[in-house]
């Protein structure tokens, strides 16, 4: 697992300074973007093995930065876990449809998020 890169875009910068110190002593590099067309943008860039992905972010929002990731040839294998305080079958439905593998809502418990990772990630 060492050195395998998740890319976290998330708006909430406390949300993603704390994940991302929890993701870094897991062994993982990890880069923060806070919104959604820098984040696309990094994920094209960076290429990194999995996407932690928000729904409301400034510029774009997440269901269309995992739609132009996952319709995309070059980066539709990047897994992406969208974990986001929208709650509703709705919106679990709408994150399905834009491509992301798993959906996790806020407050998220942090044992399911790192095993969703774990096993995205097949480690």
């Amino acid at each position: 697992m060492s050195g395998q890169k998740i890319l976290i875009i998330e708006d909430e910068e406390v949300i993603a300074n704390m994940l991302a110190d929890r993701l870094k002593t897991q062994g993982f590099e990890v880069k923060i973007n806070p919104g959604g067309m820098s984040g696309l943008k990094t994920a094209r860039t960076w290429k990194p093995d999995l996407i932690i992905l928000d729904i409301m972010l400034p510029e774009m929002d997440g269901y269309k930065v995992s739609r132009l990731l996952k319709f995309d040839e070059t980066y539709k294998h990047i897994p992406i876990i969208m974990l986001t305080a929208r709650t509703q079958e709705a919106d679990k439905q709408k994150g399905k449809e834009a491509g992301a593998d798993a959906y996790i809502t806020k407050p998220y418990e942090p044992d399911e998020l790192m095993a969703k990772i774990k096993e995205l990630l097949k480690v």
